[in-house]
């Protein structure tokens, strides 16, 4: 028997009109379950942003003030160079720290509009020999000329890792809980349907109907719960991205107790969800289909 279009979207369509209150809250538990992933998918993205500054094995950040002079900052590099305990280091000028600036808060037009590259402090970025001799390392630079501060990545990384840590456990709770009841409304809302139109459906397979010409309608009905769900949490994930990834801030990084992420970013989060509620739906229908149509 052919499939058409036609067909399909009126069969689909009757069937969420008819369970509009089983749909609505099937749609709303998706929504929130995915809302909660893409809240530690988020929080992931501005910590990773976060720990820009730390990249390629550096331990130590030597921060500078930005009004530092030329012998000053000579003099830390000479300093540097004649340590037994540094591996390496680099040199980031205000060129170079602005970019870093903007890319852990480029999401907020309203901090980059205000700092300049003049405002930026220059750095030294170390890695040494030992990680464990960093913090020695460190106290020989603190309040000297020139200095503005000295930051080690160990502190800065697991403050950072230990907000998002607790963050993590509820969002993956809240997400599994939140989807097991999802699949569970989707499973009775379709298997609702298909009692509903039980004769219907006995009759089409006397007259020839395939499994899959019945199966069809329904599982579309599933795959709109699953689309529709991901669009609310990625659209809310999309709105809330910032606010949301305050809560993995540490007011020691950078002086500042928010993270940000670019629309960027967030565009690809929301892919993800979209793609983990199509996948639900599909799921969900798959399961409460093939359990009615085994016979």
């Amino acid at each position: 028997m052919p499939l058409s279009s036609g067909y399909v979207l009126r069969e689909t369509g009757g069937n969420l009109r008819r369970n509009i209150g089983m749909t609505a809250a099937a749609v709303i538990a998706i929504a929130v379950s995915l809302t909660a992933l893409g809240g530690v998918l988020v929080m992931r993205q501005a910590i990773n942003k976060a720990s820009v500054q730390w990249r390629g094995g550096v331990e130590m950040a030597i921060f500078l003030n930005p009004q530092v002079t030329t012998n000053e900052t000579s003099a830390i590099k000479q300093e540097l160079s004649t340590m037994a305990g540094v591996q390496k280091y680099h040199y980031v000028d205000k060129a170079a720290a602005y970019k870093e600036f903007k890319t852990i808060f480029g999401g907020n037009s309203d901090i980059i509009g205000v700092l300049s590259v003049a405002d930026m402090p220059p750095s030294f970025r170390v890695v040494p020999s030992k990680a464990q001799d960093i913090n020695e390392l460190g106290k020989q630079f603190d309040g000297q000329p020139g200095v503005l501060r000295v930051s080690y990545a160990a502190q800065e990384i697991q403050s950072l890792l230990t907000q998002f840590h607790r963050w993590r456990i509820l969002g993956y709770g809240l997400t599994v809980g939140v989807l097991i009841a999802a699949v569970a409304l989707i499973v009775n809302t379709i298997q609702l349907a298909i009692f509903a139109r039980r004769r219907e459906v006995a009759v089409m397979k006397l007259v020839g109907a395939t499994n899959w010409f019945i199966r069809v309608p329904f599982m579309l009905e599933g795959f709109i719960h699953g689309i529709t769900g991901a669009i609310i949490a990625f659209a809310l994930t999309y709105g809330l991205r910032n606010w949301i990834a305050s809560f993995a801030s540490d007011p020691t990084i950078l002086g500042t107790s928010r993270l940000f992420v670019s629309p960027t970013e967030a565009i690809m989060t929301g892919l993800v969800l979209l793609v983990v509620g199509i996948v639900v739906g599909a799921l969900g229908s798959a399961f409460a289909v093939r359990r009615y149509l085994a016979v």
